[in-house]
């Protein structure tokens, strides 16, 4: 059985140190704040453009314009900023973080983006693998409240839209790629360069939790979770050699949760999904509450099962590319 504390450095590893030695941890905890706060204003650039559209669209705001009635103004941008409209836009801003994650690592790391993760081998195959291990550990935790009572599950929603759902689909795998490009292929990955695999596991599962802080219904236990989140997704890209699957079950996760079954995805309600479900009151210990099953001792569960089950896993060492990718 594989240990984790002798988890092997991978070749994205090997390669991206053979290009430059990393940096001491604290130069590379602030290099990575950097590096997202660029992403952050990467990805406000890219929605602007759809918010001004939204807001010059929508005849109340014009009207408001027109009268001069900033009380009113307000009220209309905020009722577009928390729109499904806006939501999407948000999701398909997240190419902004993944752009400048590239071009860091590209430009100033001097790193093939086959470090990041970035495998031509086995694309197809890894990312449906990470699609379907998404839907059943999500759908593991849903059977725990259910079987808890923690959870209700209703028929079919009727605010369900195909093409809303479709354009959901197509976000979730930007927003969940940008997040594994982010903490895994970036920053794990560069730690990982000068310091032993368990440090880079924490310090990118630590700050990937940090990233949630400031989300509606944020509580320890969720806390917990997301760090735990960052292991298993840590593990995985670790196991498999590529970013390709664990992008996918990242992506999964969260729209199964917000757009199949209906629940909050740290702590943000989605108006579109497949089923209904009803959290139970009193029950917010296994249901995460407000936060949402990320929240709850359901959760807690499959992820510390997953991270045992890749654990025992033996390590996919991907094949040597001789091209720069």
């Amino acid at each position: 059985m594989s240990s984790f504390f002798k988890l092997e450095k991978p070749a994205a590893v090997r390669e991206a140190a053979e290009k430059k030695r990393g940096l001491h941890w604290a130069l590379e905890l602030l290099v990575f704040v950097a590096v997202f706060l660029v992403g952050e204003i990467a990805e406000m650039f890219l929605l602007v453009p759809g918010n001004l559209i939204l807001l010059f669209t929508n005849a109340d705001y014009i009207d408001a314009s027109m009268a001069g009635d900033i009380a009113r103004l307000m009220e209309i941008s905020n009722q577009v900023t928390t729109s499904e409209t806006y939501t999407i836009l948000s999701l398909f801003a997240t190419l902004g973080m993944i752009l400048i994650a590239f071009l860091f690592c590209r430009i100033l790391q001097k790193r093939p983006l086959r470090t990041l993760g970035f495998r031509r081998e086995g694309i197809f195959k890894e990312y449906i693998i990470g699609i379907a291990a998404g839907f059943l550990v999500f759908s593991a935790a849903v059977l725990i409240c259910v079987v808890t009572g923690a959870l209700e599950l209703g028929g079919m929603s009727p605010a369900f839209s195909a093409g809303t759902f479709l354009l959901f689909t197509v976000g979730f795998m930007i927003q969940g790629m940008s997040e594994e490009v982010l903490c895994r292929g970036y920053f794990m990955v560069s730690v990982a360069r000068r310091y032993p695999l368990v440090a880079a596991i924490m310090a990118n599962s630590l700050f990937f939790a940090a990233l949630h802080l400031l989300n509606p219904g944020i509580s320890v236990l969720a806390l917990l979770n997301l760090v735990l989140f960052g292991v298993f997704a840590s593990v995985y890209f670790l196991r498999r050699g590529n970013i390709w699957g664990v992008a996918a079950f990242h992506s999964v996760w969260n729209l199964v949760q917000g757009n199949f079954y209906g629940i909050r995805v740290s702590g943000m309600e989605m108006q579109c999904s497949v089923l209904q479900s009803d959290m139970v009151a009193g029950k917010e210990i296994w249901n995460g509450g407000a936060f949402g099953l990320e929240g709850g001792l359901a959760v807690t569960i499959v992820y510390v099962v997953g991270i045992a089950v890749l654990l025992c896993m033996k390590g996919k060492e991907p094949v040597q590319e001789s091209q720069a990718a």
